[in-house]
This record gives C-alpha cells, sequence and structure tokens, in this order.
C-alpha cells in the first residue's frame, strides 16, 4: 500500500504555473515573492512569471527581501524546472509610484495579463494566477472590463464566468459580481440563477471532486423576502430557479438569509454557498477566511485563481502583506488541474463490456 502512494505521489504531473503580476506599484510583487520563496512548491509547479526582473530587483531591493532567487528567460519555453522563472516581456526602464494607481502601473499590469493570457490558450503554461490589479489604473490603459473574470470569460468565447472564493471546504460562489448594488435586483432572474447553481453543481462535481454536492443558495432580501413582506425576488425568481434545479437532481436548497446563515454552523452542512451580489458573499467570506482565500473562476476551458485581497496600497513597501492567499492560489491552482487529467485518464479508459458467452453447442 505505502510503494503505490508513493508511486501515485511520484507520477503526479509538475504544473507549469503561469503569474500575472498585477499592479507594481501594489503588494502583487511582494506576495509573490513571499509565496514561491519556500522551494518545496517547486516540487509541484514550475512557476513562469510574466513580467520584469527589473520590476522584482526593485522590490527585492526595498523590502532588503535579499534571499528570493529567481532566473531570467526570454519565452515560456525557456523556463527551468525547479526554479522561478520571469519572462522579462519588458527592458525598458520603469517608474514606481508605490501605493498609487498609476496609468503606467495599468499599462504594464495589462500586458503581463495578456502574454499570460495567450500562453495559456496556446498550451505553454497550463493554469494562470492572476496578482492583484487596480481596476481604475487598468481602464485608463485600454482593459475594457470590470476585472479578471469578465476578462477570461470574453477570452474563452464564453458570455460570464462563475466567480468563486474558496477557502477549504468553504466555497461561495456569486450569481452577480462586478454590478453595481442597483443593478443586482433587475439582474435576478429564474435564469440567471438557475444558470449559476448548474455551473456551481458542475465545477464542485469536475474541479473539487465532489460526486454529490450540496449547494446553499442566499436570499437576495432580508429574512430571505419573509415569503414577500420584504422583496419578491425570491418568490419570484430564486425559488423557481431552485426547484428547476432540483428537478434536474441537482441538491439545491434554500433560499436562505444571509445574516443568519453565515452566522451559524448551517455552512458546514454544504459544499458551495451561491449568494446573489458580490458584498453579500464576499464581505462574509473574508471575515471568515481573510489572507487565505482564493479566487477561482469556474465554468471555463481554463484553470484561473487569485488571491482573495487588493493591491493594498496602504501597506506597499512595509513588509505586511502576507503570501498565504497567493500560495493557497498557486496550489488550488495546481490540485484543480491534476483533477482535471485524473477525470480526463478515467474517462478514456472505461471497462470494456465482455460479450456474453454462448453456450449453446452447434449441432
Amino acid at each position: 500500500m505505502e510503494k503505490e502512494l508513493r508511486k501515485e505521489v511520484i507520477s503526479r504531473p509538475i504544473v507549469k504555473v503561469g503569474i500575472s503580476i498585477g499592479d507594481i506599484n501594489g503588494i502583487s510583487i511582494e506576495v509573490i515573492m513571499k509565496a514561491l520563496n519556500d522551494s518545496r512548491i517547486l516540487l509541484d509547479c514550475t512557476p513562469i512569471i510574466y513580467g520584469s526582473s527589473k520590476v522584482f530587483s526593485f522590490h527585492k531591493k526595498n523590502l532588503a527581501f535579499n534571499d528570493f532567487n529567481y532566473t531570467s528567460c526570454k519565452s515560456a519555453e525557456e523556463a527551468k524546472s525547479k526554479k522561478v522563472n520571469i519572462v522579462n516581456i519588458w527592458e525598458n526602464e520603469l517608474k514606481f509610484d508605490l501605493g498609487k494607481a498609476t496609468i503606467e502601473g495599468g499599462q504594464y499590469a495589462f500586458e503581463s495579463l495578456e502574454r499570460a493570457t495567450q500562453d495559456l490558450a496556446s498550451g505553454k503554461i497550463d493554469v494562470l494566477v492572476t496578482a492583484p490589479i487596480n481596476k481604475d489604473a487598468m481602464g485608463k490603459s485600454g482593459f475594457k472590463f470590470p476585472g479578471h473574470t469578465e476578462y477570461l470569460a470574453d477570452m474563452s468565447g464564453q458570455e460570464e464566468a462563475l466567480m468563486l472564493m474558496v477557502a477549504g471546504d468553504l466555497r461561495v460562489g456569486l450569481v452577480t459580481s462586478h454590478i453595481p448594488i442597483k443593478d443586482v435586483s433587475e439582474s435576478i432572474s429564474i435564469d440567471s440563477v438557475y444558470q449559476k447553481i448548474t455551473a456551481f453543481n458542475q465545477s464542485l462535481q469536475k474541479d473539487f471532486v465532489i460526486q454529490r454536492p450540496k449547494i446553499a443558495i442566499l436570499g437576495l432580501n432580508p429574512h430571505a423576502g419573509e415569503n414577500g413582506k420584504m422583496g419578491a425576488e425570491e418568490n419570484e425568481s430564486i425559488h423557481p430557479a431552485i426547484e428547476k434545479a432540483k428537478n434536474e437532481n441537482i441538491f439545491a436548497f434554500g433560499p436562505f438569509p444571509a445574516d443568519g446563515f453565515f452566522g451559524s454552523s448551517a455552512r458546514s452542512s454544504f459544499d458551495g454557498v451561491l449568494s446573489m451580489y458580490h458584498d453579500q458573499g464576499l464581505s462574509a467570506f473574508k471575515a471568515l477566511s481573510f489572507d487565505e482565500g482564493v479566487n477561482f473562476t469556474a465554468g471555463l476551458p481554463i484553470v484561473r485563481t487569485s488571491p482573495d485581497h487588493g493591491t493594498a496600497y496602504d501597506i506597499v513597501g512595509k513588509n505586511k502583506a502576507s503570501g498565504d492567499s497567493m500560495r493557497n492560489a498557486i496550489y488550488l491552482a495546481i490540485d484543480v488541474f491534476r483533477n482535471h487529467i485524473e477525470e480526463k485518464e478515467f474517462n478514456a479508459n472505461p471497462l470494456a463490456v465482455s460479450p456474453k458467452k454462448d453456450d449453446r453447442r452447434e449441432r
């Protein structure tokens, strides 16, 4: 048994993890260095960072983080195993304004993301981990999407993806993500809720290898509408979507009041929680697992994760940022990628059905 386990561990693929550098004026470089500074992570992956060695030299010196080592290369094909690799996608001198959102910072982040996405699409890297960006700076540099999730959905030729926040067994999905609160209600429909329930169910089965996942659905209004007294969305859209999912053998339950749900032990009975809008799900998630959570984009043909925090301009350059969320993002991307490989291998080699023997003898 022990030999079989060792063989299984040895045979696990070393995953090529592409990392976009995010905003060079935020904590992105700091958390990347801290996440990768433990050499044990190189037993599971080959990190390939898209940016510039000059960016890392600047932040290393600024943080006195001298024990972080890397090798520079011109492309992902040149990346070396058991090394942290930086693909130099620009050679020009850089201007840093630490703690500030700048057009230049947005431009570098956009270029890094584009190059990493191109290599992901062409199979030069296996998964993508994105460091935090400043959406305003990215927008001024020509980035036309509310965030990474929408950008990657568009690059994959899909209208939308499912944004999941993951910390251990806590998985929180969103029906709506980066839209104003005033637009949430009109975006809640039977179809929109049902589609996210089915996407969540598929992700839990495929990405997290949970055969029969149980999903809790939150209401939109206080007290989940209290049977129409505090809003009609639960009765008109959310409950019918849940029933539609149940009719397709999806284990969906609710709608539950969000405050009571997250404040009790009820969440431990479910494999996933689907919230109606960004702050409803993420505020509770980050209160429960800040510095450890991971943003996972489900429902796409590619694997993408990111840390669950932003650029944190207020602490940049002070050596206060934690690398835990970035490290967890890398490991989750590795795990999901390996789960996909195992699923393909399992489905590619089904047991052959032997024909029944005919015991009748010719006469």
